[in-house]
């Protein structure tokens, strides 16, 4: 089977980057669902003489450890995998004069860089682009308005990367039309300044009302 993926616009391409025809384009996967423990552990141990219970127990282990070893600050590498290490970020911006600036730091994520022997498992890759042709056309504020109540009615919040997911956007443009929500009070942030999640304001997105499209 192929990845599939999506043609998206570069948000700000440079002069070196900018096409004959226009801007520049890149690729997003759009993943094809997910494997999980349990199909991972089975076929484990089609391939070792491992029982599916020493797989969970090795997979156990290596979680408890691994998160040991990256709380000390390491960098943890399997061979054949990849690094795995931590990153950090901030509570709240931080300046030379904030205060017990120690207190402000947080784990942010933890990131992974595979190894060539993984990459290489991928052989020939096989991709398939998801549209036959490309329209970058982009919404209107009504059809963002139609889209949001869509997702809001089965979602509780939403993060910026998911609306830029959902309304096909650049980064730069989905924070600029969510900037433009928050001001029109059509969207609430939740959370903080570092880590914003969004919510319907009063009276939109199915909170107590429905957004209707205009049309001519």
């Amino acid at each position: 089977m192929a990845i599939l993926f999506d043609w998206y616009e570069d948000p700000k391409p440079s002069n070196k980057q900018q096409g004959e025809n226009g801007n520049t384009l890149h690729p997003r996967i759009k993943y094809n669902g997910s494997t999980g423990t349990d199909v991972l552990r089975r076929r484990i141990q089609e391939r070792c003489s491992l029982t599916e219970t020493d797989v969970t127990a090795v997979l156990d282990a290596l979680s408890h450890i691994m998160g040991q070893e990256l709380a000390e600050g390491r960098q943890v590498h399997l061979d054949g995998i990849g690094y795995f290490h931590p990153c950090l970020t901030t509570t709240e911006p931080v300046t030379v004069d904030t205060k017990r600036k120690v207190t402000k730091v947080k784990l942010k994520a933890i990131q992974f860089r595979a190894d060539q022997t993984l990459k290489n498992e991928f052989g020939v890759l096989k991709v398939k682009s998801l549209k036959g042709g490309l329209d970058f056309t982009q919404l209107t504020n009504e059809e963002i308005d139609l889209q949001l109540t869509q997702y809001f009615r089965t979602h509780p919040f939403m993060r910026r990367h998911d609306f830029q997911y959902l309304c096909g956007m650049a980064r730069s443009t989905a924070m600029r039309h969510i900037r433009r929500l928050l001001d029109e009070g059509k969207l609430k942030n939740e959370g903080s300044v570092m880590q914003p999640i969004y919510v319907p304001g009063d009276g939109y997105y199915g909170n107590n009302e429905e957004i209707s499209v205009k049309t001519e």
